[in-house]
């Protein structure tokens, strides 16, 4: 009984020693979010009626762009909090997953032929640096981990700066991202030589100005885009995406 009190407060004190705080409310966890956090940001999932659209290009996102999960994902980026990632990417993948798994939404059945390939949308080099990790692509290797999806990061890059789309408006916003992104040749002529399908996958769907000038420079490459996957989607988005959709028909 002794040796087995002497193990158990072992045990505690080695648990004791990996804890640390909670980014989003300083409580003492051994995870990435303590259990509190994560009731809070799984309220704020959305409903699967509210997880899609069939826009020009097919969205699914996992949660609302409010609350606590604005404050994780504002903390993942500019409080060099990386390890966020890895359960809101993983909450992202299983989400999608029942939805490819049960939908009827699910976009063009001659995409679902080809093998998916999941591609980040990438940062500028230099913000890149500056952060020191695109959270996008941190997103999508949690993302990927669960889905078993391969993912290449490379196959995107942004050849230029852009202004901050907080604040623009959306023709701004489309102005902003116009042939911002380019591709690596490298990566694109193995992507051509078997049948894939890019899976873009992004931390914030807002206007899609962002997705759509990524989309579009794979399509002129005429690289299949099955959609795009994101943690989380703005108020404005589903406004944005009904008149983007009007605006095409």
């Amino acid at each position: 009984m002794q040796r087995f009190s002497r193990v158990a407060g072992l045990s505690r004190l080695a648990n004791l020693c990996l804890e640390s705080a909670c980014p989003l409310c300083q409580r003492s966890t051994a995870q990435a979010l303590c259990l509190d956090c994560q009731r809070q940001l799984q309220h704020l999932r959305l409903s699967p009626s509210q997880q899609t659209w069939r826009s020009p290009l097919p969205i699914f996102a996992w949660g609302s762009y409010s609350g606590s999960l604005k404050r994780a994902l504002t903390t993942l980026k500019y409080e060099n909090q990386p390890q966020l990632a890895r359960p809101l990417g993983d909450w992202l993948a299983q989400s999608w997953l029942q939805f490819a798994q049960t939908s009827e939404k699910m976009p063009e059945k001659s995409l679902l032929e080809k093998s998916l390939i999941v591609v980040p949308i990438p940062m500028h080099l230099a913000k890149q640096q500056q952060r020191g990790f695109n959270q996008a692509e941190l997103l999508a290797e949690a993302f990927c981990q669960r889905t078993r999806l391969p993912l290449n990061p490379h196959v995107l890059m942004r050849n230029r700066s852009t202004e901050a789309q907080f604040g623009l408006s959306i023709a701004a916003r489309e102005q902003n991202l116009a042939d911002a992104f380019t591709l690596n040749e490298t990566v694109v002529h193995s992507l051509k030589r078997s049948p894939h399908a890019v899976l873009l996958l992004d931390d914030i769907y807002t206007s899609g100005a962002t997705a759509r000038s990524a989309a579009q420079t794979l399509r002129q490459q005429n690289i299949a885009v099955y959609g795009i996957v994101t943690v989380a989607k703005t108020t404005i988005a589903k406004t944005t995406i009904a008149k983007t959709t009007a605006a095409k028909t």
